[in-house]
């Protein structure tokens, strides 16, 4: 099967479209015919750089280096002990490419079953596949970490991006919360589509400034990585948290360091089962999934480059 790997860790070296073995499922494993894998920030900056690149160097210092976390398909064969998916079925989930594992850029891949979530009917592949990273991520922010509940307040800094987008319907849509998203003018109408209750045009001013005329926050979650953590937490109530979902980010040690119990760093790794109620939200028409762009595989760089640009309108999309 073909793959995109890395010959080394080296942050030079370049991407390329290569030939692999494959196998079969081993106990506890499935076998997945990948249909579409989703492209995060995290996937370019783990072969680059960062925490994620360091714990791959420590844990699989030898090339060939894997590529990609999330991806939907079909299950081709399971290993033993694996009851709650079979062949055939409809699956998403990740893979961690970083710990040794394959990586999700390619026609097929071996993961650990615990990480596939078999999907809800009416969930295409397209969607499925962006939903591991960024919708997890989302979600957990939200509602897990950040608790919204119906009529409280949340601010989502980077509401049109590929977390964002589906933050602000979590927040929405999910938890019942008054929204108030931060995005530029051009993406207004999309972000109020989604849910916002009130939209804030970052090239007019300070963004948090801004926001607090809605202030107190229930949450403030930060899908850019930049904003300054301790203004953040001003604009929080009592029990408000903060959630920065860029771990790579110049602010996220210092969030740690600083507040530890109202700000948190966070790159969402779901297994299956926390999967399920993103994939099941998706099927019931609470949240919808923004592609901006489908690429084939072997055009992974530009795909690479769009998600560097940093001006993407959710998701970008990879097909084998």
């Amino acid at each position: 099967m073909k793959a995109v790997i890395k010959e080394s860790w080296a942050a030079d070296a370049p991407l390329v479209m290569k030939e692999i073995s494959t196998r079969e499922p081993r106990m506890g494993e499935v076998r997945v015919a990948v249909k579409a894998a989703s492209v995060n920030p995290a996937d370019w900056k783990m072969l680059e750089s960062g925490s994620a690149s360091l714990a791959g160097r420590l844990l699989r210092p030898r090339g060939p280096v894997p590529a990609g976390l999330d991806f939907a398909g079909i299950v081709e064969a399971v290993g033993r002990r694996v009851s709650h998916v079979k062949p055939g079925d409809a699956v998403a989930g990740i893979s961690l490419a970083f710990l040794g594992q394959q990586g999700s850029y390619a026609e097929s891949l071996i993961v650990p079953a615990r990480m596939c979530c078999r999907l809800p009917e009416g969930v295409d592949f397209i969607s499925a596949a962006t939903l591991p990273v960024a919708g997890y991520t989302a979600w957990h922010a939200v509602a897990d970490i950040g608790r919204l509940k119906a009529g409280e307040n949340a601010l989502i800094l980077g509401a049109s991006g590929g977390v964002g987008h589906l933050a602000v319907q979590i927040a929405k849509h999910v938890c019942g919360g008054f929204v108030v998203g931060v995005c530029s003018a051009r993406n207004e109408k999309l972000v109020r589509d989604l849910g916002a209750d009130e939209v804030i045009d970052y090239t007019k001013g300070d963004s948090l400034e801004q926001a607090e005329q809605f202030a107190p926050f229930q949450v403030v979650v930060d899908c850019v990585g930049d904003y300054p953590g301790n203004k953040c937490r001003k604009l929080l109530g009592s029990g408000g948290r903060h959630v920065n979902v860029s771990p790579n980010s110049p602010s996220a040690i210092a969030h740690l360091v600083s507040s530890p119990l109202r700000s948190r760093t966070l790159l969402g790794v779901p297994t299956g089962r926390q999967l399920l109620p993103v994939a099941r939200a998706v099927a019931e028409d609470r949240i919808k999934v923004i592609v901006s762009k489908e690429y084939p595989l072997a055009e992974i760089d530009a795909a690479f480059e769009q998600s560097k640009s940093g001006r993407t309108v959710g998701k970008i999309v990879l097909i084998p």
